[in-house]
C-alpha cells in the first residue's frame, strides 16, 4: 500500500468516527429536547405480541420500554412480575401498554370454557386426601377415574371395583385453571390485608373438573347423585396414553378363589299325584231258583 492509499484510508476512518460522534451528539440533543418538551422517561410494561381476551399471561408477551411521563396512560404497570400469571380482561395489542385494569385475578370471572376441547364437557368431582392422591393433582395433568358400586339386592348384592374412565385431562384443581397461574390473592378475614397464595402449592382445594365426552359426564353425574364417595381419582404418568381393556374387581379377585356362581332357587317341587282308587267291583247279583 503506497503512502497515497494509507492517507486515504486514514482520512475515511477518521471520517467515519467523526460522522458518529455527530449523530451521537444530535440524538442526544433530541432525546434532551424530547425531555423538556415531555417531561422525563420511565420505565412502563407493553404487550410484546397480541393477547387475546381471557388468555393467561406469562413473561414471553411483554416487555419493557421507556416511554416519556407524560405518554404513560393511567393504571400503566412497570413491574413484568406484576402482569404475569394474570388473565387479560379484553385483548391487548402489541405494544400497547399494559394497564391494571385489564387485567383479572384467575377465578370464577374468568372462566373455564376456553380450555374445554370442541365436542367434550366439563364436569367436576368431589375429592380429598384417600381420593384425590392426597390433593397432589395439578391442571394438566391426567388420572383414571375408579368407582367402587354396589349391585345387586339381598342375598345376591355385591361389590364391584372398575375403571370407568381412562386418560382424562385435568382442566382444574379448585380455582387454579392453568400451571402457568402461580398465585392468588385473598383478603384477610378483617378485609385489610392481602395474602398472596402460591397455587403451585395450594393442596387446600376439595375438587376437580376434568374433561369428558357427554356420555361419560352422565355417567358421573349418576355416581355422584347416588354414592360420591365411591369415585377415585388415580394419577397417570403424562407420557402413559394407554388404554387398558376394562376389568371388574370383586372380593373373590381379593382373595384369589374363583367366583362362585350363585345358582338360581329351585322351584318347589309340586308332590306327586295321589293315585286313583281303584274302580268299584260290582258284586255279582244272586239268582234265584228257576221253576
Amino acid at each position: 500500500m503506497n503512502p497515497n492509499e494509507t492517507r486515504t484510508l486514514w482520512i475515511s476512518v477518521f471520517a467515519a468516527l467523526f460522522a458518529i460522534f455527530l449523530l451521537y451528539s444530535w440524538s442526544q440533543e433530541q432525546k434532551a429536547s424530547i425531555a423538556k418538551q415531555f417531561g422525563t422517561s420511565k420505565r412502563v410494561v407493553v404487550a410484546a405480541k397480541d393477547i387475546t381476551e381471557l388468555e393467561t399471561i406469562d413473561e414471553s408477551k411483554l416487555e419493557i420500554v421507556e416511554r416519556p411521563v407524560d405518554f404513560i396512560e393511567p393504571e400503566a404497570i412497570n413491574d413484568i412480575e406484576i402482569a404475569v400469571g394474570q388473565v387479560a380482561a379484553a385483548p391487548i395489542k402489541k405494544g400497547e401498554q399494559v394497564l391494571q385494569t385489564k387485567l383479572l385475578l384467575p377465578g370464577p370471572e374468568t372462566g373455564l370454557s376456553m380450555e374445554v376441547t370442541p365436542g367434550k364437557r366439563a364436569i367436576t368431582i368431589p375429592i380429598d386426601d384417600m381420593r384425590g392422591v392426597s390433593r397432589l393433582l395439578r391442571p394438566g395433568d391426567r388420572i383414571d377415574l375408579v368407582a367402587a358400586l354396589d349391585s345387586g339386592r339381598g342375598q345376591d348384592q355385591k361389590r364391584e371395583v372398575r375403571t370407568i374412565l381412562q386418560d382424562v385431562v385435568i382442566l382444574a384443581t379448585g380455582l387454579k385453571i392453568a400451571n402457568k397461574i402461580p398465585r392468588r390473592l385473598e383478603l384477610d378475614p378483617n378485609g385489610k390485608t392481602v395474602t398472596q397464595i402460591n397455587l403451585s402449592a395450594d393442596t387446600t382445594f376439595t375438587n376437580i373438573t376434568i374433561e369428558s365426552k357427554p356420555e361419560e359426564a352422565q355417567q358421573l353425574v349418576y355416581i355422584l347423585s347416588t354414592s360420591p364417595g365411591s369415585l377415585f381419582a388415580v394419577l397417570r404418568h403424562p407420557n402413559d396414553r394407554y388404554i387398558s381393556p376394562p376389568k371388574t374387581t370383586t372380593v373373590e379377585d381379593i382373595l384369589q378363589r374363583p367366583s362362585i356362581p350363585r345358582l338360581p332357587a329351585a322351584a318347589p317341587v309340586a308332590p306327586p299325584p295321589a293315585p286313583e282308587p281303584p274302580p268299584a267291583r260290582s258284586l255279582p247279583q244272586k239268582r234265584g231258583p228257576r221253576f
